[in-house]
């Protein structure tokens, strides 16, 4: 397993170690699941569960506290889908994008907000779910099933077309494209949140009063800048392959 530390030298003898890299693991039969990232995700979707149970048990004309802010987020992500994917086709899409958005917004606050690395285990530490590489990687590969999806939805068979357009030579670089595009998603989410969560930790360990109080406030704010980031790239890239699908379906 890969393991890497960064050591602050305090005062000799007095020696404190970040380490980043160890993994709780639960072994089911031959199968081997990361046990801190599911506790944590599994804490994130309770939040959204509950959030969602309480604005709509009892719903009222005039929304007031949760309902309210329950209904806010939903038309900001309808706004967001509408702009970035258009009047026309923008609607079958919001789950979609809204639950990346909010998952995501929710995992990033929750390693600002909540003192996850109090909770002791018998080996490695909890952190937000977006913390973890596996997390943002899967979080990725859904954008390209969904955007693959809508193009060939949209155009059948002939939605792949695009890859030899205008002309074969670029087919490895069309594929190439398609490979990136998760590749950027997953680690500008994984290197900002791991990045914020160390710089708070490091200072927290240098000077634990003070300093990381607006690293910390700017991080909330980063955080949310991240989950906005990915939301509406998923949905740049679904309206994109939406436009090449309906292209090569008129040509078909």
């Amino acid at each position: 397993m890969y393991q890497s530390s960064v050591f602050i030298n305090l005062s000799p003898p007095l020696v404190a170690s970040l380490e980043v890299g160890h993994h709780l693991y639960w072994h089911l039969g031959n199968l081997k699941v990361h046990g801190q990232v599911f506790i944590t995700s599994w804490v994130v979707i309770a939040v959204l569960l509950i959030s969602a149970w309480l604005a709509t048990r009892n719903p009222q004309r005039v929304p007031q506290g949760i309902q309210n802010l329950m209904e806010y987020a939903l038309e900001f992500i309808r706004n967001l889908a509408r702009d970035q994917i258009g009047e026309k086709e923008y609607r079958s899409w919001v789950p979609f994008v809204g639950t990346l958005f909010l998952f995501i917004f929710v995992s990033n606050w929750s390693g600002a907000l909540v003192p996850w690395k109090l909770i002791e285990l018998p080996d490695g530490e909890l952190a937000a779910p977006t913390n973890d590489i596996n997390t943002t990687v899967a979080l990725a590969l859904l954008v390209s099933l969904a955007y693959f999806y809508a193009g060939f939805r949209k155009a059948g068979l002939g939605y792949f077309a695009k890859y030899i357009q205008p002309t074969p030579i670029l087919l490895p670089i069309a594929i190439l494209e398609d490979f990136t595009k998760p590749l950027s998603l997953s680690f500008r989410l994984f290197g900002n949140i791991l990045a914020d969560e160390l710089v708070v930790a490091v200072l927290v360990l240098l000077v634990p009063l003070i300093v990381p109080l607006p690293v910390m406030l700017l991080g909330l704010f980063t955080s949310a800048i991240q989950a906005l980031v990915f939301a509406t790239l998923a949905a740049a890239y679904i309206h994109e392959a939406l436009e090449v699908g309906g292209e090569h379906g008129e040509e078909h």
